[in-house]
């Protein structure tokens, strides 16, 4: 609500909401009007886009379908991007919750305050991720906003939830500084990434289904690279796959169904031949 409200404020009579019902708890269908009805109280158009969550991690598959139901909304409304209302806070639990799992320098750059999604032609814009949730919750308060709540917010079965609990009475816990720090992150991605194309595109030789590419010594740009060809010839690898493949390859292996060969200084990336029978 506090993005919605911001939003009109910001850009008067230049402003539409999509919500979305993920079809998975009976209250969304009254909090997908409730928006509605806020919105025709400003005078903003607001579409609710109903959507079907597919088995398997229902966090994450509810994700992917909800940015690409509304990229397509985007997309047919002729919008250049999305904004969503994520904030410092939330930016202090995914941070924590990729410390927690040992992520690389992808994953600790958080959540990017314009990201490229997979699924959604549109970029995702983060105008929030500077402010609180308290500090949100103000700005509803003064717009006379209602406020809803989502029940799986408390639902302590996921990993956000219970890093939400545990961190919630911490006081020593400076949000902004999180943010700032995940920003600081996020922009040496994006160095590292700049970086890893012009290589690419100074020294990639892509042939039909062989790529053949110079990998640099530094570890991290030579994983990007190495990653980038294994999905060029049509296989499927993480940058962090890479890298922890590059350390124990030798001459020789494969990854992602992809043979990867060392020739010199260089790489060639064929796809991995069929297995032999008995």
């Amino acid at each position: 609500m506090a993005l919605l409200g911001l939003a009109a404020a910001s850009f008067d009579g230049a402003v539409e909401v999509a919500t979305v019902d993920h079809g998975l708890r009976k209250e969304a269908a009254e909090e997908c009007a409730l928006v509605e009805r806020v919105c025709a109280e400003r005078s903003i158009p607001c579409t609710t886009l109903r959507i079907t969550v597919a088995e398997g991690n229902r966090q994450d598959r509810a994700r992917a379908a909800r940015y690409a139901a509304l990229g397509r909304w985007a997309g047919q409304r002729g919008f250049a991007a999305i904004a969503t209302a994520h904030h410092a806070d939330d930016q202090v639990e995914t941070l924590l919750m990729r410390l927690n799992r040992g992520s690389g320098l992808a994953g600790l750059a958080g959540i990017r305050a314009r990201a490229e999604i997979e699924g959604c032609p549109v970029p995702v814009l983060r105008p929030l991720l500077g402010f609180t949730k308290g500090e949100l919750q103000t700005v509803v308060g003064c717009l006379s906003l209602p406020v809803v709540q989502d029940p799986s917010n408390r639902d302590d079965r996921y990993d956000r939830v219970r890093i939400r609990q545990q961190i919630a009475g911490v006081d020593w816990i400076d949000r902004k500084a999180f943010a700032r720090s995940a920003a600081h992150l996020s922009e040496a991605e994006q160095t590292l990434e700049s970086l890893a194309e012009e290589l690419w595109n100074a020294a990639a030789v892509e042939s039909g289904q062989k790529v053949e590419i110079r990998v640099p010594s530094q570890p991290d740009l030579a994983a990007r690279l190495i990653a980038r060809a294994v999905r060029t010839v049509g296989g499927t690898v993480s940058t962090g796959e890479a890298q922890a493949f590059l350390k124990t390859m030798g001459t020789r292996g494969n990854i992602g169904g992809v043979l990867i060969e060392r020739r010199s200084d260089r790489y060639v990336c064929t796809p991995e031949p069929p297995r032999r029978g008995g």
